[in-house]
């Protein structure tokens, strides 16, 4: 592990708590101007044509965010944890600007595992895109399938609205009904279907005798997919108040190299469980 920070105020925690910390990597802004100046060179390179000066690299190097991001582009570090203590969009702002999306990805989606007694639910998007497209859905779809994969569970995808298969009109059906017919056209491996509201998706006796022509009867969804960001924020941060779930999360999918920004005010334990699916996630894509 890699601490980024003051190297006097780790020490200092380090001590006050006796944490038996040998051997790890602190990393100090203010004691490596060398990786300053390499870094922020870097980044005027990498973004010289969208609005970033000479100038403003060389300040945004001094923050955390971006210092650390651009240390995992650079390959000085696996992965990065960050946004414990930021706003999530300031949090994430310098992880899409320096390490960017997966060649031929045009949108990265924010994914939570939720632990329940049942097994693993996977929620996505939850955390950026607040309108997306079909094809913006369709996308999601797959990036979180394949992040679901590397899990060694088979993805069983509900895409969720306030309609059952055309029982009403309007946008945010017409949009689910188009991506689940595209998804059917150019991805006929995949379990999937809807448009469907989420009580038919989580229950599939009820699915199978009300909607027996679905392709998830007998196999019950496991992950779910929202048809914007307010209605996945809403559900997953509903779940996750109540208690009656152990939320890990969010996973960032579709990005160029391992990445997460976690909920502000995250516990331990959900710290480690992100740092873990990182290592997972930074093992993964060196293996390809």
């Amino acid at each position: 592990p890699i601490v980024l920070g003051k190297r006097s105020r780790i020490e200092e925690i380090i001590e006050k708590y006796a944490l038996s910390l040998d051997g790890i990597q602190i990393e100090d802004i203010n004691e490596n101007p060398e990786n300053i100046d390499r870094y922020a060179e870097a980044y005027f390179q990498l973004r010289q044509r969208k609005g970033v000066t000479e100038y403003e690299a060389g300040r945004d190097m001094i923050h955390r965010g971006y210092y650390g991001s651009m240390m995992v582009r650079l390959g000085d570090a696996d992965a990065i944890i960050t946004g414990l203590k930021r706003k999530y969009p300031t949090a994430i702002r310098p992880v899409l600007e320096t390490i960017g999306r997966k060649p031929g990805i045009s949108k990265v989606a924010g994914m939570y595992i939720l632990l329940t007694k049942n097994g693993p639910l996977f929620l996505s998007d939850t955390t950026i895109n607040p309108h997306p497209t079909a094809n913006d859905i369709v996308e999601t779809v797959i990036n979180t399938a394949a992040a679901v994969k590397l899990m060694g569970l088979e993805p069983k995808i509900a895409l969720l609205s306030y309609s059952n298969f055309g029982s009403n009109k309007g946008s945010v059906p017409d949009r689910m009904r188009e991506a689940n017919k595209i998804l059917r056209e150019r991805f006929p491996e995949l379990v999937v279907d809807g448009e469907m509201q989420a009580n038919f998706a989580m229950d599939n006796n009820l699915l199978r005798d009300v909607f027996p022509f679905s392709t998830l009867v007998g196999k019950k969804p496991n992950t779910l997919i929202f048809p914007d960001l307010a209605s996945g924020n809403i559900a997953y941060k509903l779940l996750q108040t109540y208690g009656s779930v152990e939320a890990i999360g969010p996973v960032l999918i579709g990005l160029n190299h391992s990445a997460h920004v976690l909920q502000m005010g995250s516990s331990v334990r959900e710290i480690v469980n992100m740092a873990t699916l990182a290592v997972i996630d930074a093992q993964t894509r060196k293996a390809d």
